[in-house]
């Protein structure tokens, strides 16, 4: 079913960009973070204690959880910088043949 929603540009673009790291598409990132959304208290998770990958002013992940375990966040953070720095140089590589491409 498609619909229409305002939502401010800054979110869809953290969005877009959070589809990108994880390799889907927005469509499927938002319908999970609503049906995640809908399933309230009763799933075990509090608003409080969710995790948020956000990407600080110097371009590095930024992970923010009241409950992540201090052994699963480092090897995480290293993940999702590989998989940021691959998709960046991706991103330059297809930037760079657009460029030269006559």
């Amino acid at each position: 079913m498609k619909t229409t929603i305002d939502l401010p540009d800054a979110l869809i673009q953290q969005a877009k960009q959070r589809a990108l790291q994880q390799k889907r598409t927005l469509k499927d990132l938002i319908a999970d973070y609503i049906r995640q959304g809908l399933k309230g208290p009763s799933c075990g998770t509090s608003p409080a204690a969710s995790i948020l990958v956000e990407t600080d002013a110097t371009g590095l992940p930024l992970i923010r959880s009241t409950r992540a375990p201090t052994v699963h966040t480092v090897p995480d953070a290293l993940q999702l910088e590989q998989d940021l720095l691959q998709t960046h140089e991706l991103t330059d590589l297809r930037n760079r043949n657009d460029g030269h491409a006559d």
